[in-house]
């Protein structure tokens, strides 16, 4: 599959590249970066730049779709599709420390469950799944729309540890409209 660009109100989403590799690198040194998601610990320049050359392999075999999130032609952050088969896919992102608290996390999920519902994946259904208190994480799905099913025991491996998770789902037939979750 060859990439495509996603523009939003406020965001350019586009595969990430080489000039993005320092900003990358910067960001995945944050704490929230580092204790939320699974990049390696700790993160040097290498991870960025092999990062950079995977996700273009990802998207040509198909199995993942990701994106530099720029806003105001910067770099802040990433949003993607994993694991894509059989009309499933989990969605995934992070946003570096100074684009926080702004909605952009909010605006880029939007517009990619957009794409995987009505573009050319045609998703059934996205799964959406974070560490046990990323409450960051669990705001930004719940605003597009995720329904919350539940905690996973353990399902999160950060080195030597195993974190519980919440897992939430989005099917293409649900309106997207906000409810309740029991843990916000």
């Amino acid at each position: 599959m060859e990439s495509v660009v996603l523009r939003t109100e406020r965001l350019v989403l586009s595969i990430p590249t080489g000039a993005d590799v320092d900003a990358i690198t910067a960001a995945c040194q944050d704490a929230a970066v580092q204790r939320y998601t699974t990049v390696p610990k700790p993160y040097a320049r290498a991870d960025a730049t092999d990062f950079v050359r995977l996700v273009s392999e990802w998207w040509g075999e198909g199995s993942s779709t990701t994106w530099a999130i720029r806003h105001d032609d910067r770099f802040a952050g990433a949003v993607g599709l994993a694991d894509i088969d059989d009309g499933v896919a989990d969605l995934g992102y992070w946003l570096a420390p100074d684009a926080r608290g702004r909605g952009i996390a909010s605006e880029a999920v939007r517009g990619v469950v957009a794409w995987g519902f009505d573009g050319p994946l045609t998703l059934h259904r996205i799964s959406w799944r974070a560490v046990v208190g990323n409450l960051g994480s669990a705001h930004t799905a719940r605003a597009a729309g995720f329904r919350y099913e539940g905690r996973m025991r353990e399902a999160f491996r950060h080195g030597a540890h195993r974190d519980d998770a919440w897992i939430a789902g989005l099917l293409a037939t649900d309106d997207r409209t906000p409810v309740d979750w029991p843990v916000l």
